[in-house]
């Protein structure tokens, strides 16, 4: 019964959009009940919407990564003038950098298991028996999708501390933290939505007696 209080807590403290409530409310284990049903029906309605939209399916991950590199890269170079020809240095360039390399990183993490380039062994897997391959791929979902929910639960709780305390980023005066934080969950919603994605390959390989283990490269397109 305290689980179903529990739950009912934080769906109330989301409805408050109070994030003091919304903080204190997560420290239950309910909110890993919470966070496993979250990531998985978001996963799903991330895969559902690339179905309906195959550009979002191909340039989603990328266009967040190539962007966020970008103004990493235009800030620092911007940073490096001002400084060394303005005498100048706005207090945010070494701040908000990092906090968009995050950015990358996270959605990066979700298009790589696209790519199947996470620590695949895939030159070992190929030599195995076809029933093995297949559990081995099975097993890769589980453990993505259980990494996927302990980072959800984990960033969502470090967001909301975050927003609750009134943190901005260092070097501004309006800019709060959990603007950028909040992109953690989000980017882990996705990489559960390319671990159905990829479950879904390998189960329709597994009826068409395709090949179930390919070789994995960096930046390949699937």
């Amino acid at each position: 019964m305290s689980l179903w209080t529990d739950l009912g807590a934080i769906l109330s403290a989301m409805a408050s959009q109070d994030s003091w409530e919304i903080r204190n409310a997560l420290k239950s284990d309910a909110a890993w009940v919470l966070g496993a049903v979250a990531t998985a029906a978001g996963g799903f309605l991330v895969l559902f919407l690339y179905r309906l939209f195959p550009l979002l399916d191909r340039h989603l991950e990328r266009t967040i990564m190539v962007w966020s590199y970008l103004a990493i890269a235009f800030i620092i170079f911007w940073g490096v003038i001002d400084r060394f020809v303005f005498k100048n240095q706005e207090p945010w360039s070494t701040t908000i950098p990092p906090l968009l390399f995050m950015i990358m990183a996270w959605f990066g993490a979700a298009f790589n298991v696209r790519l199947r380039t996470h620590l695949s062994f895939s030159e070992f897997r190929m030599i195995m028996p076809r029933w093995a391959q297949m559990a081995c791929l099975c097993l890769d979902a589980v453990l993505w999708f259980v990494f996927a929910v302990i980072v959800f639960v984990s960033t969502v709780r470090v967001t909301a501390l975050s927003a609750s305390n009134f943190q901005i980023v260092l070097g501004t005066d309006n800019v709060m933290q959990w603007w950028f934080l909040i992109t953690a969950p989000l980017s882990f919603v996705l990489l559960a939505a390319r671990v159905f994605e990829n479950l879904s390959d390998d189960l329709s390989n597994w009826r068409e007696n395709r090949p179930l283990i390919n070789q994995a490269v960096i930046g390949e397109d699937r």
